[in-house]
């Protein structure tokens, strides 16, 4: 019968039959040791005595199956994929071979016969391969950034958000931070963390979030950056958006590390708010770049120092934009109706665009050639926006804010006419036509 291969049960039956056949063990206490019937371990103990360890494989074994589907019908199946599902996995070719040919294919039948036939590869074949990337020679040269959603303050707590922001050349942690979501008021607070740390780098290398590139290339609106990339560019560093997430490996790798070692360290250290954990974080990465920090190829830091004052640091890390102004002195910002005081210097300023500097802490000022405005804000609407559109990574922080407002029962909205939404003001009644006018005279 040739050679059989055996596992380890069957070797466990050949030894137990050999002690049988040389008498050194009983027919029924090789039965029992077997689990099968004296009868039938008699049977084995003949075949194995006649025929050797071969004599005990079943008589099917290495032949077809009698329920195996005939060649024809194998050919016409993959015949069909090739002419009309070509790249179609299994599923769907089996279902569409039943609806679309009448020719039944079990799922598992019909991968198996595409796999023989090289038109479906397993999950190991269609997986890619990336080329680590060599890293950059200088320390400040390039540095990556990047934020992780996670449950960082443990399993019972709400997620936030951990900006993270590595070296490159290095691996060290630069800057960490932890805020309720990733948005640009956030990146724009651990940008003024890591520069007056460490000074302006050469270039940040981060993904496609809209934090840092406009979404559609052929926007009407903005100035073809971002918030984030306006600032970078006043401050002369420059944003690479990375293709891939293995592109950004080393700041993905550092994400995967902080959410097993800086889980655990904040829970020995008991922290559960975000402004504790921010205060923990920078022993937390002094430790952390000791053990995990290497030098760089080449020796000298490419960081520039920072030359503007902190003054003007904040007004570059701010959102900022320009508002036409009105005949009525107002102008529109997020959902609120801003109208600037009556003076000698606004009474010159309908038709005209100013600057609004949005600091993220609440304040907001309106400037017009480096002089701040007075101005009054009206709410156009006290709840959450309707139908807002909301980036799934600021999903988290959004929906916090909308049970929060719910919890207050605020009041429906209240329909407003025409002069109160565009800011209409009275200015009294008209001057009396002349009588002339008022009979259709000229």
């Amino acid at each position: 019968m040739g050679l059989v291969l055996m596992d380890g049960r069957e070797l466990h039956r050949v030894g137990v039959l050999a002690e049988v056949v040389d008498g050194s063990r009983s027919v029924a206490s090789g039965a029992a040791l077997l689990g099968l019937t004296a009868r039938h371990t008699r049977r084995l103990v003949e075949r194995y005595r006649t025929r050797g360890a071969a004599g005990l494989a079943h008589g099917l074994r290495g032949r077809p199956s009698n329920r195996q589907c005939p060649v024809a019908q194998r050919e016409q199946a993959l015949a069909l994929v090739r002419a009309h599902y070509q790249g179609y996995g299994p599923t769907l070719a089996s279902e569409l071979l039943w609806e679309q040919h009448k020719l039944r294919v079990p799922r598992e039948t019909l991968r198996g016969w595409m796999r023989a036939a090289g038109l479906w590869l397993t999950r190991t074949q269609r997986r890619s391969f990336h080329q680590s990337r060599p890293r950059r020679e200088h320390l400040g040269e390039l540095v990556q950034i990047d934020g992780s959603e996670h449950r960082w303050l443990g399993p019972e707590h709400p997620a936030c958000t951990l900006l993270v922001f590595i070296d490159d050349a290095t691996s060290r942690l630069m800057q960490l931070r932890f805020v309720p979501s990733e948005s640009t008021q956030s990146y724009f607070a651990a940008l003024e963390g890591y520069l007056t740390a460490h000074g302006c780098p050469v270039a940040f290398y981060s993904d496609k979030h809209t934090v840092f590139r406009v979404a559609k290339a052929d926007a009407v609106g903005g100035h073809g950056m971002t918030q984030f990339g306006r600032a970078l560019a006043e401050l002369n560093i420059e944003i690479l958006c990375a293709n891939s997430s293995q592109a950004k490996g080393r700041v993905e790798r550092a994400n995967r590390t902080l959410q097993d070692r800086l889980i655990k360290a904040l829970q020995r250290e008991g922290i559960v708010t975000i402004e504790a954990a921010n205060a923990f974080l920078p022993g937390f990465v002094e430790r952390h770049n000791a053990r995990f920090a290497v030098p760089p190829a080449r020796p000298g830091d490419l960081h520039r120092p920072l030359k503007v004052t902190l003054s003007r640091l904040h007004d570059v890390l701010c959102r900022r934009e320009l508002r036409y102004v009105g005949q009525q002195l107002q102008l529109s910002w997020q959902r609120k109706l801003l109208v600037l005081e009556r003076n000698a210097l606004t009474e010159t300023l309908p038709g005209k665009h100013v600057e609004l500097f949005d600091f993220g802490d609440g304040r907001l000022e309106v400037r017009w050639n480096g002089v701040v405005l007075p101005y009054l804000a009206f709410d156009k609407d006290q709840r959450v926006t309707h139908a807002a559109v909301v980036e799934n990574k600021r999903l988290s922080e959004a929906l916090a804010l909308v049970r929060e407002m719910q919890a207050r029962s605020l009041p429906a909205p209240r329909l407003r006419t025409n002069s109160e939404r565009t800011g209409y003001v009275p200015r009294g009644r008209a001057r009396e036509r002349p009588l002339a006018a008022q009979q259709g005279g000229f």
